[in-house]
Parts: C-alpha cells; structure tokens; sequence
C-alpha cells in the first residue's frame, strides 16, 4: 500500500519509518531541518541498542498524499484545524483517514462537533466521516535530532472503525502494522479505549505541565495520588454520562502510570519546549461533554485553567 503520514514528528516518525523497512511506500508530510534531514540522510530510528534507517518519500507539499491508500494524521490535535482543509483538498476518493493522535478525535461524535477539539466544524467539512478510521496511539517516542527518533517505550496502535464494525480495510490496516512490528488489535469498542488512555492523558499530562511533575514524581506522596484518583473520578464521571464503561479501574490505571517512574509526559516536554499544548483535545473536550451532559467537574476546571496560564508563561519564552 501507498502510505502517507502527516506530521511526521516523533510518532509519525517511528510509524512511517517502521512502514518502511517492512516495505511499504511511504511518504511522510514534514516541515524544517527535521524534514530537511530526511531528505538528505533518511529517518533513523532507534530504540535502546537497536537501530535502523529508513529511506520514505519525505516533503512538505501536502499534494503529495494524493496518490495514498492510507493517510495517518499524527499531528498535535491542536495543528489538524489548520491543516485539515488541505488534506481534504488532496485526498483521493476511497482513501482511509486514521486519526492518531491524543485525546477525544474530531470524529468521536458523528452528529455534533466538539468546539474544543474541531473549531468550527472544520475538520468534519474537510475530510469525509465515511473515510475515517480511529486509532488509539501507545508508543512514546522523541526527536532527538533532526532526522532522529528515540522510541522510548510502547508498541501498541488499536485501531478501529467508528461504528465498531470489523471491516476489510481496518483488517488491511491492522495487518500493516503488524507486519511493521507494532502490535494492532482491531478494536470493536474503540470509544472505551480511547476514554481509558485519556483518563491518564487527561489528568496526568496537564498535573506535569503545571507542576513539572515526571510521573514518577506525581506518585510520590499520598496527597498527590489522592487529587489524581479525584480528577480521574471526574474523568470516568463524564464517560460514564456517555454510557462509556473504562475496562481498567482508577487503581490500575495509577499503578500502571506509576511504574513509568521518571518518564516526562508529551506536554510537559512541550511545556519545556515552549511549544503549544494539546490541553483542548484532551482536557478541554471532556469539560465541553460534561457541560453537554450536565457533570460537575469542579477539579478538572481548576486544572484546565492552571494548565493554560502555565502554557501562556511558557509560551512567552519566561
């Protein structure tokens, strides 16, 4: 299959440069000395003391996924508004869209968008719902060099399409994926997965921006996991109004962040960047459902407006 991969950052980087060695066609959409050096010397993945090149089609020209069977979006949420009326202009009738990135996707609800998330219903006019597939996204990745990617940790990507149906093309994209290496369960109740990794997300990520928390560190004392076993009771709160059951409890859900130890979040490694955060996608949206749903989510507000001043100080460069 043609495969395109747009935003190939770190995840889109270790995706398209799996997809590569296991000898798919890729082309990753990317931007500046990142893509610059993948022009010139391929894309380097490493992990541990493995490591391996890969030589895909890299450009900037978002025409170039035109010809694609697949486009996987691994934006930050924040960057697809922006985006999202050039991908629709490229892409081919019957080609798949797979939404990979953090916290609720544009698509979650077929008959509303979410402001937070899709301003404007931006994103739903620009690419057909009927092309899209959802996808949960595992791996932890960083760039740690123009061209370069560390895989930390993580070899998961659930896929599955919105109505649960298990379809030809989701088993098609599924078995990519394994043949690249990555583990991809096709998911039939993919909205509970999405909502049991953004318990995590959507706590966890914005406590790191505010206080420069590893994960570890969030776990240290019991009043620390108290405000988090709180703000993930608001969480499961909001998906349950959605008859969403998470399949993993509170507990276990912080026992498996916990021994991440000293991990730094995504966001916390933006934060330190000065870069945007994707508080919208993952914390904004569940406050805009559980004001449709009529939850109180005293604790979750608090920290969505922590979080954003904390972005804003971070953002002017102090």
């Amino acid at each position: 299959m043609t495969v395109a991969v747009v935003g190939a950052g770190a995840i889109g980087g270790l995706l398209g440069g799996h997809l590569a060695r296991s000898g798919e066609d890729v082309i990753l959409i990317a931007r500046g000395a990142h893509l610059a050096a993948m022009q010139a010397h391929g894309i380097t993945v490493r992990k541990g003391h493995d490591e391996f090149t890969a030589h895909p089609r890299c450009t900037d020209d978002m025409r170039a996924i035109a010809g694609a069977d697949v486009v996987f979006i691994t934006l930050k949420a924040h960057s697809i508004p922006a985006a999202a009326p050039r991908i629709g202009e490229a892409l081919r009738d019957g080609a798949c869209v797979v939404g990979a990135m953090n916290g609720i996707p544009w698509w979650y609800f077929s008959d509303r968008h979410l402001e937070s998330v899709d301003p404007g219903g931006v994103i739903a006019r620009s690419i057909p719902f009927k092309q899209v597939v959802g996808c949960v996204v595992y791996p932890a990745a960083t760039i740690v060099a123009p061209g370069v990617i560390e895989h930390e940790e993580g070899d998961r990507f659930s896929i599955g399409e919105p109505d649960g149906a298990k379809t030809e093309r989701v088993q098609r994209i599924a078995g990519m994926l394994s043949a690249a290496g990555f583990k991809a369960p096709v998911q039939s109740r993919l909205r509970s997965e999405i909502w049991l990794k953004l318990l995590g997300n959507a706590t966890l990520n914005p406590i790191s921006a505010v206080t420069r928390a590893t994960l570890g560190e969030m776990f240290e004392s019991e009043a620390s996991r108290r405000l988090i076993r709180s703000l993930m009771e608001e969480v499961a709160s909001v998906a349950r109004s959605l008859e969403i059951e998470i399949p993993v409890s509170i507990e276990k859900r912080m026992q498996g962040a916990a021994g991440v130890a000293e991990h730094k979040t995504s966001m916390l490694q933006d934060l330190e960047a000065h870069k945007a955060l994707e508080l919208d996608a993952l914390l904004g949206a569940v406050i805009e459902i559980a004001d449709w749903q009529d939850v109180d989510v005293p604790s979750l507000r608090t920290l969505y407006e922590l979080a954003k001043l904390a972005e804003a100080v971070a953002l002017r460069g102090d």
